[in-house]
Formats: C-alpha cells, structure tokens, sequence
C-alpha cells in the first residue's frame, strides 16, 4: 500500500502514455515530499498521489505557506532531480511499518486501517522513504526538472472529514518536456481567464455570501436575466416537446424520505430535520418523491400513459465545504427534473425521443462535441434481469439512433437502473457531465406505482428520471466558462448599451432605448460623463455584444452606429435595419 492508496484504488488501464505521465507525477509528488522535510523538518505527512494533469501532497506544517517557500520547495526538487537517486522498493512487516513511521501519525494512521493480510511496501529515494504501493520512474533523472511547477496551495482535511485537522495541500504538475509544460501553463491561464468565479465577479452576475451560507449562490440582476433567459427557453421547449411543467413543495414529512429510501442511502447528504406539528420534515434532496405523489393522487390509465412531468425545483444537499466550488458544487441546487412514467412497450421510444431533445438543447447553446456513456449493472441491483437488459438496450439503441458511438461503462450504473450521462466539450476541449437518463426499478415498486392495463389488469410503470441542464447552477457556470463571459445574444444579459457621444445626444439616446426595450430588446444606456472612448472600453470589458453609438451625424439623419464586440463597425444603419440585425442575431443563436 501506499500514501496515495486512496485514490488509487481501483485504477482503470492506462495507456502508455497515461502510465508514464501517472509516473512522472507519482514520483514527482514524492521529491515534492522530501524538499518539504528539508525545508521543515518536523512535517507531518498524509497523502500524495498523482492526479489529473498533475499531482499533489497534503502536509501538517508549522506555519502557514507563501509563495517564497513554493520557489524554494521547487528548486529543491530541480536538484533533488538531477541527483539521479533510484526509487527502491522494499517490503517490510505491520510492525516494521508502525515502528518506521512512529512519529508519522497520519502514516500511522493509515498502516492500522489496512487489512491484515495487505502487503506493505516502501519507495525511497535520496534521503526519503514513504509509505507507498508504487509505481515510480526508475531514478529522479527520469525527471525533467525543467517539467515540474509547483502550481498554489489548498486547504485539505484529512481524509476529507472536516471533523478532522485541517492540513495544508500543495499542488503541483509534471510532465516529460517543458514544452509540454509550457503548453499545459498556457492552457491553464485560458481556464483561468474563463473561471466563473472571477467572471461571475467582473461581469456582476453572481455572488456566493459565506456570511449567509456556503454554497448558496445569490444572483445579481444581470445573471438572473441569464437565468431567467436559459428558464424561458426550458420551460418553452418542454411545452413544444410534450411535457408538463410541475411544481413541488420544499419540505416533506419523513416518511415520504424513509419510503424513496433516501433516509437509508442519501441521509449524509440531506439537511437536518426540522421538527413541526410533531412530525420531521426534511428539505428535499431530490424531486423524485413529490412527482411519484402526483402520479398517485389518481387511478391511472394505461390510455394516459406516457405521462411527462417536469420541474425546476430547488433542492438542497449537504455538500461537504471542502467540495463547495463556486456555482459548480453548492447546497442549493435548482434541478430540471423531468420523470416520464410510461408502459415498457413505450420505453424505447420514450428514451430516443429523451436523448433528441437533450441533444438539440445543447447544441442550441452552441455545443457541437456531444458524447454519451451508457452506464450498465452494478454487481448489487435491485430489479429482475429481463428488465435491466431491455432498459439497458433501449438505452444503447436510443444513442446509437441519434448518431453517437456507444460508450459503455460497465458497472456504474446506478442500483436502481442504468442509465445514459451526456457530456458536452466546451472550447478547451474539457468534458463537463451535463444531462442523465436514469432508469429506477426502485421507486416504483417502494411507492406501490400501478396503471390499469387495457386488459383490466394492474401493471407496474416503469419510471424514467431525466435532466437536462442538470443543475441550473451548475448549467449556469458551465455556460460562462464556455463562453468566457461573452455570450451570443439571444443569451447576453444586456444586448446593447447605447452611448452618446456627447450630453446633447442624451435625448436620442433615450428615445432609441425606449424604442429596442418596447421591441424586447434588453437595453442600456450609459449616461455617465466618461468620454465615448471609456464608455467602449467599459462596455467591451462588460463583453457586451453591440455598443450603438449616437453623435451629430446619427442624431441629425435619425440613424445610429453599431459598433460588436469584435470590433466591426456598422456605420449609418436606420432603426429598422438595426432592429432586423438585431432579430437575425437572435434567430441564429450564434
């Protein structure tokens, strides 16, 4: 076993490539390590283990770190590099273990909590030796030390109980040439330009209040426009594509919890109750429940079925605040829930239908690499096998009919049904997990769900859970970083602001934003004294889409001139011609 142990568990066949890269930062983490001891001595060490496009170490340290000792722990590592030490394994006894890493509590910790038949095994190189299950490069000058950066530091709790201490985690990247480095430093300032953090701040759309609550995210009037642009779209395409819109309460009683199973599998992942009328009630962790009640307040005809119901209901988790992470991981999540209850004849069709719609949606806001993993049976389901393998079919040909290639991921279905999970590929190529189609054979039976079949009999539905934006939070963030602020028009907050050249041009400007706000266009005006050439630095740094410029000239022939964000100009347009821009804009979402 190793410090990494934990995160390596379960480690899926690398390529040959991915197997060197896992080793260059596998051994990385450990010189990251020893540099560390020769800068303080007493550390205490956890984990560190490689990870995506690098590496990292948690440490129980003296003080805090600066970025002055994240330069010199890297020019220890450089040097540590070119000494050309070999990674030795040896393998030694539990009491050898406990005796070696005495003043290790954290290594300790970990050697008594594995089983007693486990192997355990040491790598050392240089003057270090840490707990560790392998596999490293042969010797440090395997190494290109011009290929490792230390990138920032991170607090951790160990083993991510923040119940337990808080240690300091440095980061870290590694890779065989520092042109790939180079390429990877460049990437990651695009990422950095495009965080929905940070934009989410310069643009004014969001805010996360840790004073009020972690995790909950307060939507400034800029970015609930945004999001009441992305809701109009949603609730407008459901209506056109044969769904019924839904709106469940916020709380329910703890039976209804108990009943879904929620309280027996999710319960670390729910609120506390709250006591009322001497009975609990729970915050909803998921909509699910409340749709099953409706489809219960009545007797139920197979003539009715398919029944499509969906909601943009606001549910709440208990996220962990080492994982909260802006708009992307928080506690209140607005999910666009959508459950079809529907005969098995219909299912097949029901699931294509499902993954065209998703698929139209996402390309509408300007996806084109689009991908689908069908996840299969886990080894502990609930559900006869004939029903997992026509689902599971359904699922495969439902991708295969809309033109993706069929990716399977055995196993991680849920175990309650299989189901399909759509990514989309934003402009850096990163992979965001967005929709699921998610069959349950489990709600149905708990909840006792039953349609009247054309022959009199009672039969049981089959339920299909699906979202589409998944969490409109999380769509939200994923939509800013994917555009890096600068949405296309049908989508920006603000799609024009109107400068006059001059404060004698104030009247007109006025009249041709009254003018585009009755048209429903969303307009400003920037009526400060800043001079025009201000006023298009701050609109542009606003990544407004057009700026619609009104001096003499524009004033006199009852024209303007547009000026996009790119920069092209459209000088002398009438309001009519400016209208139909505008309109065409729109149409194209582009």
């Amino acid at each position: 076993m190793g410090s990494d142990a934990d995160p390596d568990v379960g480690a899926s066949v690398r390529s040959e490539l991915e197997e060197r890269l896992y080793r260059i930062r596998h051994s990385s983490a450990h010189l990251m390590a020893e540099a560390v001891l020769q800068v303080f001595p007493d550390a205490k060490l956890a984990i560190g283990p490689p990870i995506d496009d690098g590496f990292y170490y948690d440490f129980d340290l003296p003080r805090t770190l600066t970025d002055e000792d994240l330069a010199d722990i890297e020019e220890r590592m450089r040097r540590i590099a070119v000494g050309d030490h070999a990674f030795a394994r040896s393998v030694i006894s539990r009491g050898e273990a406990e005796e070696r890493f005495a003043d290790q509590p954290y290594k300790l910790e970990l050697i008594r909590d594995l089983p007693e038949d486990e192997e355990i095994s040491l790598y050392t190189q240089d003057t270090f030796t840490d707990l560790c299950r392998g596999p490293h490069v042969d010797t440090t000058g395997d190494l290109d030390p011009d290929a490792i950066k230390l990138t920032s530091v991170a607090g951790a709790y160990w083993r991510g109980d923040e119940r337990r201490p808080m240690l300091q985690r440095i980061y870290g990247t590694a890779w065989q040439s520092k042109a790939d480095l180079d390429a990877y430093l460049e990437r990651l300032a695009e990422i950095e330009k495009r965080d929905h953090r940070r934009l989410g701040r310069e643009l004014d759309l969001f805010s996360i209040q840790d004073q009020v609550g972690p995790g909950l995210v307060f939507w400034h009037p800029k970015g609930a426009r945004l999001r009441s642009i992305a809701e109009d779209y949603w609730k407008k395409q459901h209506y056109a594509n044969g769904y019924e819109l839904l709106n469940t309460p916020h709380i329910g009683k703890e039976w209804l919890w108990q009943t879904s199973g929620h309280l027996d599998f999710f319960a670390e992942n729910m609120w506390p109750p709250m006591e009322l009328d001497n009975s609990r009630y729970y915050l909803k962790p998921m909509n699910c429940p409340f749709h099953i009640m409706i489809y219960k307040s009545a007797l139920r005809s197979y003539r009715e079925l398919p029944l499509r119901w969906a909601e943009e209901g606001t549910v709440y988790r208990y996220e962990r605040s080492g994982v909260l992470h802006g708009a992307l991981r928080v506690r209140g999540i607005t999910q666009d829930d959508a459950h079809i209850f529907c005969t098995p004849d219909q299912v097949e069709d029901e699931i294509s239908e499902v993954l065209r719609f998703a698929l139209e949606v996402w390309k509408d806001y300007g996806f084109s690499d689009l991908r689908a993993k069908v996840s299969t049976r886990p080894d502990k389901a609930i559900g006869a096998d004939e029903d997992w393998e026509r689902a599971t079919e359904s699922l495969k040909k439902a991708v295969a009919d809309n033109g993706l290639e069929v990716e399977i991921d055995e196993g991680e279905g849920a175990f309650y049904g299989p189901k399909i999970d759509v990514h989309v590929a934003d402009p850096l190529g990163r992979l965001w997990q967005m929709s699921t189609i998610q069959f349950d054979f489990n709600l149905p039976e708990r909840f006792g769900l039953t349609y009247v079949d054309s022959d009199g009999s009672e039969k049981r539905p089959y339920m299909v859970h699906r979202v589409l934006y998944g969490a409109m939070e999380r769509f939200l963030a994923t939509l800013i970083e994917h555009y890096a602020g600068a949405f296309p028009m049908w989508l920006a907050p603000v799609q024009a602001v109107v400068i006059p050249v001059r404060s004698e041009h104030l009247d007109y400007a006025r009249k041709i934003t009254t003018e585009l706000t009755a048209a429903e266009y969303r307009i400003e005006i920037d009526a400060s004294d800043n001079r025009m050439g201000a006023k298009i630095r701050n609109a542009q740094g606003q990544k407004v889409p057009f700026m619609i410029i009104v001096g003499d000239n524009e004033q006199q022939a009852e024209q303007v001139s547009l000026r996009e964000r790119s920069g092209e100009q459209h000088n002398g347009l009438s309001m009519a011609d400016c209208t139909q821009l505008f309109a065409d804009r729109v149409a194209a979402k582009a």
